[in-house]
């Protein structure tokens, strides 16, 4: 499996990321204290914007959306919490889709990162978040799948910057 910031310089155009989880890596340090502190002054955000704002500097377009439960899950409130700082100052879109507004959404049965239609990262977690192994895919009619399904999400979602979580 390449490493991730592989797959990000590998890619020319675009990179679109659906997430459909409530929670993820419950033991994640970074998580733990903003549990404990509501702050995020111990992240350093620093090797994702550059990892992200060199890709766009070559020209990718980040698009991330998430499917989230209302109320907001301890983690995925954490996720909001940084959302600005995290992923939208190093240059991705992100939005919010509440998942009461897709049930009727034909949705692939994993998170996932579709890299210049041509690759999917597909990642598998256990049922408390806790990552267990990515795959990749570059079967056509599976990337054909994930990319509708994201962009019917993303037609659907709410800009973060609109999005004030229930």
């Amino acid at each position: 499996m390449p490493p991730f910031p592989e797959l990000i310089a590998g890619a020319i155009r675009s990179a679109i990321h659906l997430e459909m989880r409530d929670a993820y890596s419950p033991d994640n340090p970074n998580f733990r204290r903003w549990l404990e502190t509501g702050s995020l002054d111990h992240i350093d955000f620093t090797k994702w914007r550059d990892t992200i704002g060199d890709a766009i500097a070559r020209g990718v377009e980040f698009r991330r959306a998430r499917i989230v439960s209302e109320p907001l899950a301890d983690y995925i409130r954490y996720e909001h919490a940084l959302t600005q700082e995290y992923n939208v100052a190093a240059g991705e879109r992100v939005r919010w889709l509440p998942r009461r507004q897709a049930s009727d959404l034909a949705l692939p049965g994993n998170d996932f990162w579709v890299f210049d239609d041509r690759l999917i990262r597909f990642h598998h977690f256990a049922g408390d978040g806790s990552i267990l192994d990515d795959e990749l895919c570059d079967e056509p009619s599976v990337i054909k799948l994930c990319i509708s399904a994201f962009d019917a999400v993303w037609e659907r979602a709410i800009d973060h910057a609109d999005y004030g979580p229930a």
